[in-house]
């Protein structure tokens, strides 16, 4: 494992963590509301490690609701990371089985993103940067976890002082970061439509998937733009 590489993913991550603090104490904050215990806030953060699938798993435990239905949710609105492995593929194949496992397990929004403009960019995405990287977000999820299940009994309700939109913003970020994609606002356009009807007819979070769905769909039938031609700079005269 190279050591330069390792730290130069502490390094990249470091804003993330900064960024994500927030929602690592906030899902500790709800899942001790909702009847957790701290521990066990912790322990879900620690298996499941995925801040949208904990919140709207929390939401569901304790509820009279089979458990296939909530492992279905859950399944629903990690569906993303299926289309994000295809994606890297191109950029992790040369890690062995058990560092995919690894790499799979802490695999988050913002890493997918980091990890695929660095491989687009030409640059290895080696194991050690992967590993740095995904470390200095996921420890301290874990801290904050607790530090939330902890300090949100004093908060009360987080919906009233408005954390709650915390993760919608993060999200919308995630989303504007590959902005100069070809055909980025039709596929964004379709894709938020039809996951707004799908919220108001078949429910939540069943809404995620078919609105990701819609906008692959689109992706796949839209001619992709390609940048003009640079000019020839021989040109006569």
């Amino acid at each position: 494992m190279s050591k330069a590489d390792f730290f130069e993913g502490v390094r990249n991550g470091t804003p993330v963590f900064l960024s994500a603090a927030p929602f690592g104490a906030l899902f500790g904050a709800i899942a001790v509301a909702n009847g957790q215990t701290i521990a066990e806030a912790v322990l879900m953060s620690m298996t499941i490690f995925a801040g949208a699938s904990q919140l709207v798993g929390i939401e569901l435990f304790g509820q009279n609701i089979a458990p296939w239905v909530i492992v279905l949710s859950i399944f629903a609105v990690n569906f993303r990371h299926i289309l994000y492995s295809a994606a890297m593929a191109p950029f992790v194949r040369h890690f062995t089985a058990v560092e995919k496992f690894f790499a799979f397990f802490v695999l988050t929004d913002p890493q997918f993103a980091e990890t695929l403009r660095r491989g687009e960019a030409g640059r290895k995405v080696s194991f050690s940067w992967y590993i740095g990287f995904a470390l200095v977000i996921y420890i301290p999820w874990q801290v904050m976890t607790a530090l939330g299940g902890v300090f949100g009994q004093l908060i009360g309700d987080p919906k009233v002082i408005g954390i709650d939109v915390l993760l919608p913003i993060y999200f919308m970020a995630l989303v504007l970061g590959f902005r100069k994609r070809p055909n980025f606002l039709s596929v964004v356009a379709i894709s938020g439509a039809v996951s707004v009807i799908a919220y108001h007819t078949v429910g939540s979070p069943w809404h995620v998937s078919i609105g990701a769905l819609a906008g692959m769909a689109l992706a796949a039938v839209l001619p992709v733009k390609r940048a003009p031609a640079a000019r020839d700079t021989a040109q006569e005269g």
